[in-house]
């Protein structure tokens, strides 16, 4: 009984199977691209399915079809992103908060904002008050301050305001250049609407914003160290 069983499993019929499997996985991608690659290499199966071994050349057609639309898709993007240029600034925000990003997403978003170059003392946020600004530091150091005293430190690579800014909260510390530093920023204003507009980019930003926490708080364990307490577990 079990020889006749295995019988019915058959090349032809995993092979034509494995094109519609590939199809419900790719609609799970978080990633345009990635899902646009998977739905190509279903394309690319079930065409050669169809010409090979079933023999229907209207379902080939089809195959064809999507393959020629997925394979259109991704050169689009392909051209997209080698027309975009960015400053060597711009390039290391790229390597951070914006790696989940394709290069002319990431263009699209950092248009939203502007860079600054700001001084020691310039205050980026004010504990208790609104963020008006998310704040990217490309160079440079600040302080992070409550009540008065500092709780820790930003560095290059860090976003300031991430937390406050798109929900609306008021700021839970005061942050301050530390001395000489250069930082992108964007208004809340028009973040927030350009975020709940972009889905792609605000899964982006929420990966971004995810590593920049964890950047945060390893800086302040150190600063907690350097002064003799104890940092956090």
């Amino acid at each position: 009984m079990a020889a006749q069983s295995y019988s019915f499993i058959s090349w032809d019929l995993l092979l034509g199977q494995l094109p519609f499997l590939l199809l419900v996985i790719a609609i799970f991608q978080r990633s345009l691209d990635r899902m646009r690659s998977m739905v190509a290499i279903a394309a690319v199966i079930g065409l050669v399915h169809a010409l090979t071994m079933s023999g229907a050349m209207l379902i080939a057609f089809w195959w064809g079809v999507l393959l020629f639309g997925s394979l259109a898709l991704l050169a689009k993007r392909l051209l997209e992103n080698a027309k975009v240029r960015f400053t060597p600034e711009e390039e290391e925000m790229l390597k951070g908060p914006l790696a989940s990003l394709p290069r002319s997403g990431a263009r699209h978003f950092l248009d939203q904002g502007f860079w600054l170059s700001g001084r020691e003392g310039d205050t980026l946020t004010r504990e208790e008050e609104a963020v008006s600004h998310l704040y990217y530091l490309a160079s440079g150091e600040a302080r992070v301050m409550s009540h008065g005293r500092q709780v820790g430190a930003c560095r290059a690579g860090d976003l300031i305001g991430e937390l406050s800014v798109l929900s609306g909260d008021r700021a839970s510390a005061t942050v301050v250049l530390a001395g000489p530093a250069r930082f992108w920023c964007a208004p809340a204003n028009v973040l927030k609407p350009y975020i709940e507009a972009h889905d792609g980019v605000r899964r982006a930003l929420e990966e971004g914003f995810s590593k920049s926490l964890k950047s945060k708080l390893r800086h302040s364990n150190e600063l907690i160290a350097e002064a003799g307490g104890v940092a956090a577990e």
